[in-house]
């Protein structure tokens, strides 16, 4: 049973290699994390705003990684251009949008009053 569970984790952490050497998207996301966990330790952040900033980090990275599997598999499953596959990219890529977007808003919000 152990075994089987750490073979799980060392596909997982090579996925994680795998999405940091070709996703260009996805080392992007994991630097705005360095920065921010940096941001975080520079204005020593509360508890509940550590929860808040590192939940969206690990939001928008999971859906990149998701949307990059999709991606992945799209394209083996269906490697000429289609218009079905590309919506369905297209709607991939806008959930990461969309996390993206409403972390940096929240991102804002947290570190706005150190700031000022």
């Amino acid at each position: 049973m152990i075994r089987r569970e750490l073979k799980s984790f060392s596909h997982a952490l090579r996925g994680l290699k795998f999405l940091f050497q070709s996703q260009k998207h996805f080392r992007f996301h994991v630097l705005a994390t360095v920065l921010v966990v940096a941001l975080g330790f520079w204005f020593s952040v509360t508890a509940l705003e550590w929860a808040v900033l590192l939940l969206c980090c690990g939001v928008v990275l999971m859906a990149e990684a998701l949307n990059s599997a999709l991606e992945a598999a799209l394209d083996h499953l269906h490697p000429d251009i289609h218009p079905s596959v590309g919506k369905a990219k297209d709607m991939a890529a806008a959930g990461v949008l969309v996390v993206s977007v409403l972390s940096a808003v929240i991102g804002i919000l947290v570190f706005w009053p150190y700031v000022l």
